[in-house]
């Protein structure tokens, strides 16, 4: 039986505060936590809470064979220069 994916405890601070900068974020949690739109350009962003912190099988899977843009993000920072968002402006 599959359990539910748990949410990394840095996941809610990354998407308030993409949210606050004027991005749409939705948690899609499969194949990675967020899709995020700014702009008129979406990304994918996959939330670790450190580098330590391993992908799974099937998100390692989704990065090797993915043709377009997927990213591991462990920082509001991190998912704002993703994202194309400048700290300081909305």
């Amino acid at each position: 039986m599959r359990h539910a994916a748990r949410n990394d405890a840095n996941q809610p601070e990354i998407v308030a505060a993409l949210r606050e900068r004027g991005a749409t974020v939705w948690v899609i949690g499969l194949p990675v936590d967020l899709l995020v739109g700014y702009k008129g350009v979406n990304t994918l962003m996959e939330i670790k809470p450190s580098p330590r912190e391993q992908l799974t099988k099937l998100q390692t899977k989704f990065f090797d064979d993915w043709r377009g843009q997927v990213a591991r993000v462990e920082t509001v920072e991190q998912a704002f220069e993703v994202a194309g968002i400048n700290k300081g402006l909305a």
